[in-house]
């Protein structure tokens, strides 16, 4: 796991805390912006996933 993949999922699990915390609180705006963070930091995580992959020398 490189650094990007570690910023990625940590991202992911701020989000979903945010997300939660929204929903519990009824906050709207907090619930949504939590999805977008979670969405975000899953997306960067699989991207550093594909970057990291292709930068692998051939075999």
């Amino acid at each position: 796991m490189n650094k990007n993949q570690l910023k990625g999922h940590a991202n992911e699990a701020k989000g979903k805390a945010r997300e939660v915390a929204g929903k519990v609180t009824n906050d709207k705006s907090m619930e949504y912006k939590g999805k977008a963070e979670k969405h975000g930091g899953k997306a960067g995580a699989v991207l550093s996933d594909v970057n990291g992959d292709s930068k692998k020398p051939a075999k």
